[in-house]
């Protein structure tokens, strides 16, 4: 139940995130390209993340889709958090860092679940 439970929300989550991207609301924006993130990418970090909250879904279902989901969404993650630590943007890095540990919490219930 766990499972389901984390991967529902962060599903949710990483939709409301693509979301952000894919309306291009100025402020996000700003704070992207704030830390080096450039404007033409938001489409493709929208996408990554659509993916990855369909995978976690199809993963519910498929575990081995749910643990690549997983794996794929910790990398984007810390691909994040290396932005906003190289740019020292100190107090938007608990975003990232709690999508981080969400989606480790997903790959662990998903391996434990097999």
């Amino acid at each position: 139940m766990a499972t389901v439970i984390v991967s529902i929300l962060l599903a949710v989550l990483l939709s409301g995130s693509a979301f952000v991207k894919l309306t291009r609301r100025e402020p996000f924006v700003q704070g992207y390209t704030a830390i080096g993130v450039p404007d033409t990418w938001l489409p493709w970090l929208a996408g990554a993340l659509l993916a990855g909250a369909a995978g976690l879904i199809v993963g519910l279902w498929w575990v081995p889709i749910g643990i690549a989901a997983a794996i794929g969404l910790i990398a984007y993650f810390l691909g994040a958090i290396g932005f906003h630590v190289r740019a020292t943007d100190w107090k938007n890095l608990v975003a990232p860092l709690a999508m981080t540990a969400l989606s480790v919490a997903v790959l662990v219930l998903r391996v434990l679940s097999m």
